[in-house]
């Protein structure tokens, strides 16, 4: 692959465990049927440490980021922070809201176009009640490479380009100085030449402020280029997680494999058969059998594994650094 700006200056600050999923289960209930949405989930981001979390839409990344940020409350497992169980009381979460913050992924959307970008910023801390609501705004726009901050102070978005758009978003998110983002598909609406800024902004916000952050992204290719480690999320779980370029430079799974073929680098596309099942009806065995293509070219079959893959269930990966996939014929073929 390509080495970017953003990747050169990638380093590896990761310490102890800081958010935490933890047998994480969210449930949603719509005419009498039950969607698994997460369905048993073990994930860390450590102190200063970027994790990204890939998948095809749908697959459960939007419900289990909206579930660490306390906007979904879990049907069973947990999420922790800082080693304790997140407190659903409101002035817990609200504390809490102020450590963990989510940067959108359409700036465009998420900014208010009657607001003045010092109002869009302002709001947080307002919300919070912190003290010097100036400064906070200009230090959180001016870290957010908005300089001098005060020239942006009486602007609206339409009068920003889309990457100064999202610059404003991260800003309102560092103006409460969180410890963790969130960030949903954060560059998916920029072009691409103002995409490897962002995510170069990023990873100076990790090294400045030791900023860990959560990306979720359906592209592997940003997962590279700005993640210390990838979990790859199908159908409710994570089916492999690892090192970034342990993981994506050899991928274990044939999910992963299918998701990296369509990467220009790639030699070989896999073109993945039908849609992810619905999450109300989960198959039994590998919960991506029914798809995975190296069940249908017989290489299951010539390692004997072809009937576990369709009906014996996998176990559920647990928050460990070392690469890893629940997969039948990966555990026999290596």
């Amino acid at each position: 692959m390509t080495e970017t700006q953003a990747t050169k200056e990638k380093v590896s600050t990761a310490g102890a465990s800081l958010l935490e999923a933890r047998d994480l289960h969210v449930e949603f209930v719509a005419r009498g049927r039950r969607a698994r949405a997460v369905d048993g989930v073990n994930l860390s981001v450590g102190e200063g440490e970027i994790v990204a979390l890939v998948g095809e839409s749908g697959c459960g990344k939007t419900t289990l980021a909206r579930t660490l940020l306390g906007l979904e409350r879990p049907t069973s497992g947990e999420v922790r922070y800082g080693g304790a169980a997140l407190d659903y009381g409101s002035k817990a979460l609200k504390a809490y809201r102020r450590q963990v913050q989510l940067v959108l992924q359409d700036p465009t959307g998420s900014l208010n176009p009657r607001h003045t970008v010092y109002e869009a910023v302002a709001e947080g801390p307002r919300i919070h009640g912190l003290a010097d609501e100036e400064s906070a705004v200009a230090s959180a726009l001016s870290r957010a490479g908005l300089r001098p901050p005060e020239r942006f102070f009486l602007r609206y978005p339409h009068e920003l380009s889309g990457g100064q758009r999202q610059r404003v978003v991260i800003a309102g998110a560092l103006a409460l100085d969180p410890q963790v983002l969130v960030a949903d598909e954060p560059v998916a609406s920029l072009d691409a030449s103002v995409r490897g800024e962002i995510l170069a902004l990023m990873l100076k916000l990790r090294e400045e402020l030791g900023l860990s952050a959560l990306v979720v992204t359906h592209d592997l290719g940003l997962a590279w280029n700005i993640a210390d480690r990838v979990a790859v999320m199908y159908l409710g779980r994570i089916v492999e997680s690892g090192p970034v370029e342990q993981v994506l430079t050899a991928p274990r799974h044939p999910y992963t494999q299918a998701l990296m073929s369509v990467l220009p680098e790639s030699p070989e596309r896999v073109v993945l058969t039908g849609e992810p099942p619905d999450p109300t009806r989960i198959p039994g065995g590998c919960r991506f059998h029914a798809r995975c293509q190296i069940l249908a070219s017989g290489k299951a079959a010539e390692v004997g594994v072809d009937g576990k893959c369709r009906s014996e269930l996998l176990d559920i990966l647990p928050a460990v650094p070392v690469a890893q996939a629940a997969c039948h014929y990966a555990d026999v073929a290596g």
